[in-house]
Formats: C-alpha cells, sequence, structure tokens
C-alpha cells in the first residue's frame, strides 16, 4: 500500500525557451539618455522556470525539463540545486538567451529587451517528449510554459498536449501568440491556460475593452473544452471562469521590490490549488496571493508560506 507521500506526484514545468533574466534597475528610464544603474541582478528564468522556483519556496516537489544551453547552465543548475528542483532538461549545443529587463523606478514599470537564443530541431523536441513519458504518470499536473526557440513549429505546445493528455496528465498551458493560437485549435485541449489581457485579445483578434468582453472570450474557451480559464488583469487581479459562475480575485496594491514573474507566480499558485483540489474560489484566493506575494521579492522566489496564506486571506472577491 503506497503512503501520503508516495502518493504525491511532483509537478513537472516544461521551458523550451528559457532565459537568464539580467535586471537593470533606474532611477527613471529617459530614452536616448546615460543612465546609472542603481542595482543589476541575474537570474536564471524563463516562465517554467520561474514557476519551478515558486513551487519549490511553497515546498512542492518539481521536476524541470525542457531544452538549456550547455554553454551557460551553470545558472541553472546553481538554482536547481539550491531550490531543490530535480534537473531534467535536455542540453543543446550552445547558450540559453539572456533577457535585459528595464526596472524603472520612477514609473513603477519594467521594460524587456529580449535577445535571441538556442535554435532547436525536431530531434530536440522529440527528446523532451521522451523525457516526460519517463517523468510523468496519470495525474501528474504538467506545465507547459513561455514561447518557443527559433526551428519549432508553432503546434508544438499542441502536440506535447496532446501527448500529455494520452499520459493522463493534467496540462497548464501559459503561453501566447501562434503557440497559444495553435494549441487551443487542436483537439486534446489543456487543462487551464492563463492569458492575460493582450494574450487574450491577440488570439481573440478583437480588442476586450472590458470586463464583459473579457469574460465572453473566457466562457468561450471553456465551453470549448478549457476547463479552467484565467485571465490576469496585472494590478487589478484576474478574473476566474471554470463550471459555475466566474470570479474576479485581487488584492489592495502594495509597494513592488520587482514586477517581473509576477504572472509565472500566479501560475505557480494555481498548480499549488489544483494539487490541492481547492474549489474556484480557494484556486483564485491562493493565485492572487503568489503573485501578490512575489512583487515583495526580487528574481523568481516568494516569501514564507505564512506570509503567503495571510494574503490568501486579504484576497477580495466577487461573483460575476
Amino acid at each position: 500500500m503506497s503512503t501520503p507521500e508516495e502518493d504525491i506526484r511532483p509537478v513537472v514545468t516544461v521551458t523550451l525557451n528559457p532565459a537568464i533574466d539580467q535586471t537593470i534597475t533606474v532611477e527613471a528610464l529617459r530614452p536616448g539618455h546615460v543612465h546609472r544603474a542603481s542595482a543589476v541582478r541575474r537570474n536564471a528564468g524563463g516562465k517554467g522556470v520561474n514557476v519551478a522556483s515558486c513551487l519549490a519556496d511553497w515546498g512542492t516537489p518539481v521536476v524541470a525539463t525542457g531544452l538549456l544551453g550547455s554553454g551557460n547552465a551553470t545558472a541553472f543548475e546553481a538554482l536547481f540545486a539550491a531550490k531543490g528542483i530535480a534537473d531534467r532538461f535536455v542540453r543543446l549545443p550552445g547558450e540559453t538567451r539572456v533577457n535585459v529587463k528595464i526596472a524603472d523606478l520612477a514609473a513603477a514599470d519594467t521594460t524587456d529587451l529580449n535577445l535571441p537564443g538556442l535554435t532547436a530541431d525536431a530531434d530536440a523536441l522529440d527528446r523532451v517528449r521522451r523525457t516526460l513519458r519517463e517523468l510523468v504518470l496519470p495525474g501528474t499536473p504538467v506545465l507547459l510554459a513561455g514561447s518557443l526557440p527559433d526551428g519549432l513549429p508553432a503546434d508544438s505546445y499542441a502536440t506535447l498536449t496532446a501527448d500529455l493528455r494520452a499520459l493522463g496528465a493534467r496540462v497548464v498551458l501559459d503561453s501566447s501568440g501562434p503557440p497559444l493560437a495553435a494549441a487551443l485549435a487542436a483537439p486534446d485541449l489543456p487543462f487551464c491556460i492563463k492569458p492575460n489581457r493582450h494574450e487574450l485579445e491577440a488570439w481573440a483578434g478583437i480588442p476586450l475593452p472590458d470586463t464583459d468582453d473579457l469574460l465572453a472570450a473566457a466562457r468561450g474557451l471553456h465551453r470549448c473544452g478549457v476547463a479552467v480559464v484565467v485571465v490576469s488583469l496585472g494590478a487589478d487581479g484576474a478574473l476566474f471562469v471554470a463550471d459555475g459562475p466566474a470570479l474576479h480575485a485581487r488584492l489592495p496594491a502594495v509597494n513592488a521590490l520587482s514586477t517581473v514573474g509576477a504572472g509565472d507566480a500566479m501560475v505557480a499558485g494555481l498548480i499549488a490549488a489544483f494539487g490541492a483540489d481547492l474549489p474556484l474560489d480557494g484556486v483564485a484566493r491562493l493565485s492572487v496571493a503568489f503573485a501578490t506575494a512575489k512583487l515583495g521579492c526580487f528574481g523568481p522566489n516568494l516569501p514564507g508560506a505564512d506570509a503567503v496564506r495571510a494574503l490568501a486571506g486579504q484576497v477580495e472577491l466577487s461573483t460575476l
């Protein structure tokens, strides 16, 4: 007979296009001017890596896989070792891309410069697919996250979702543009998606200026077979659509040390809530609390669990 510990399925995160995030903080960004940075930080990142890091801080067992350049993998290996994340990344020749993020303190905003990175091919994707077949059991939560590297077709996430659904996994997809559109047009749909307003508008092909428009698009995706649709709205929280009434969840504004990775922290909260079999209001509370808690930390990190739970208790919920 299995023990409760043996019944716990580690979360598997898949990041096909990770990045080293270099965050440069300036007092006020003025294009065309010389700036003196007040701080510079480098973090191993990419959506799935950020989610794995936050889940590890929460105490969830995590396995991270995807594609990683062997030339500068040290930063990732150090993060995985420090947080107890199992490293099953496929190594490719070359270097993982570097993303430059300029944090403007005066505007409380961040400007992203995403540099080119690895080029992958069908063999690289097949190596990830084989790795997933070794890792995934029925009921395993699997996150597919981020952009695709050059060389992989737009339907790569659709292909992985079909594989994972056949293995009995619960798939969460956090992507945008053609990869998201291809995944949502495929027969095998993910369990959950988390677009932001702009990503949902890009998928819909029309502006979605108010809450009713966003809800209509999200409910349409739910009717097509996506069990949970979450639309993140930045400082305004998020919309949650599943069976039953939709919810709007938000927390009062907080002083943010860094907004980088807040959406990834929300995805980590979603996965943690799904793992605890929480109802939709619990999913909303925990995921918004994760995102807000991350605002007080640099890098893909969370404070202690007690601080996150306290925030979850303060989340304002309204039924739509």
